[in-house]
């Protein structure tokens, strides 16, 4: 016979909630296995990289890399949790610029395109209003948490405008989030640890409104070394009045123009682009692929990140070349994989990651990537070729020259034609697919 009280299992009061009407605001956050006609169309094609970086707010006149580094932080890399070590895959952008250059644009586009995202700006959100704050339940009494802005885009996008304005105490509560993907809570006796697996998109002003080319860059820039080595690209949009801008500004004038009158591209109906609703499904389709880099490609990548720290020993700018950024490579080129559908990152992946980092790396150094590109093509071959010589004094393989050739726009048929007239010369000599200084 079992006497005493015995308690029942379940809550002691049932919560409902009484509604008239229910919207989904969110109709498609992840891909589910459902394709479109359009989509179709898209998987098929193979390779749309291109057209889905013109698809990216094509209202705007240009960026064309800036809109491909932002379609990278969309689709992202792949999360790597082995052994108790979390790697994240979440590619972090910031686009740092003179007024008016459409930063802000961009940002509100990623927002309404990614399957999963926030939108805040820097003077309007706290430290606890990004991580998480400790409320207190008006009717219980009890403490509880309640998730910040990225908190709520896990597993998307947080773009964060305006990122200069916000305070120095304020930016440091998501140096956790942007590196561990993370939010450790110990407050009112609640110590917990949430899940911030989102890639931070910001959007910034130079410390003086403007970039300033005769200051460095940590001085134009005025974020701290800690958090700038944990975005994968730091970009620099300039609005640059110059003559040799002259005809790309009536080109934006006309645009721009054309935009407010009639709302559109002025070449949508020509151009092949993707709408913002297959865009997304697009989106989510690829960051359900998981593709591998082979280990020939990993030495490829050790290399080319050796290189760029080679460069750092010369250039007065060596903080941006990070221990980070080699896994900010990778990241990179597992997203471009994603971007065709594919199980494996090849060669070209990798190649379109270097590019897109050098890009963002000349652009932080507008004055000496100006005058390179003065520069007749046959001579700054022949300056890639110094450089590379210089940096280890050893002979210089034809397939490394090209391709460190291609990262800094200069074509095959400029460089052979640099080996051509150079071996004239006496100064090089080609020993086989060899390079080898003749004289220093």
């Amino acid at each position: 016979m079992q006497t005493g009280f015995r308690p029942t299992g379940g809550l002691v009061a049932d919560t409902y909630l009484e509604a008239h009407f229910i919207h989904n605001l969110d109709d498609n956050p992840t891909y589910n296995g459902v394709q479109s006609e359009e989509l179709e169309v898209l998987r098929r094609k193979g390779d749309n990289y291109e057209a889905l970086a013109a698809s990216i707010a094509p209202e705007i006149f240009g960026h064309v890399d800036v809109k491909k580094c932002l379609l990278m932080a969309l689709v992202g890399g792949n999360d790597n949790t082995s052994n108790g070590m979390k790697i994240r895959g979440c590619i972090n952008v910031l686009m740092m610029g003179d007024p008016g250059v459409a930063k802000s644009q961009l940002l509100g586009y990623v927002n309404r395109l990614a399957p999963r995202s926030q939108y805040t700006t820097g003077r309007g959100s706290s430290g606890v209003g990004l991580t998480a704050a400790v409320m207190k339940d008006p009717v219980t009494g009890e403490m509880s948490l309640e998730g910040g802005a990225l908190v709520l885009a896990d597993g998307g996008i947080c773009c964060i405008d305006e990122f200069d304005t916000m305070m120095d105490n304020d930016r440091t509560a998501i140096h956790e989030v942007m590196e561990q993907q993370t939010i450790s809570i110990a407050k009112a006796g609640i110590m917990t640890t949430l899940n911030a697996r989102t890639a931070i998109i910001a959007a910034a002003n130079p410390a003086y409104g403007r970039y300033n080319p005769n200051r460095s860059i940590e001085q134009n820039v005025d974020l701290p070394a800690a958090l700038l080595s944990r975005f994968d690209l730091i970009l620099l949009m300039q609005d640059k009045a110059d003559r040799e801008n002259d005809k790309t500004v009536e080109e934006v004038y006309r645009h721009i123009t054309y935009v407010h009158q009639h709302g559109c591209h002025p070449n949508r109906e020509k151009k092949d682009l993707i709408s913002l609703e297959i865009l997304r499904e697009y989106i989510s389709l690829c960051k359900t692929y998981t593709p591998t880099v082979d280990p020939a490609l990993r030495e490829r990548i050790v290399e080319a990140y050796v290189e760029m720290r080679r460069d750092a020993r010369y250039s007065s700018d060596p903080t941006f070349v990070s221990p980070r950024m080699i896994l900010g490579i990778v990241r990179m080129a597992t997203a471009r994989a994603k971007l065709r559908l594919s199980k494996i990152v090849d060669e070209s992946d990798v190649e379109e990651a270097l590019r897109l980092m050098q890009f963002a790396k000349d652009s932080l150094r507008p004055e000496q990537t100006r005058i390179e590109k003065r520069m007749a093509p046959v001579d700054a071959a022949f300056s890639v070729l110094r450089e590379i010589y210089h940096s280890n004094n050893e002979p210089i393989a034809l397939s490394n020259a090209i391709q460190r050739c291609a990262r800094k726009g200069i074509s095959e048929v400029a460089l052979q034609k640099c080996l051509d007239q150079y071996t004239a010369n006496g100064v090089l000599v080609m020993d086989r697919q060899n390079i080898v200084f003749a004289m220093n």
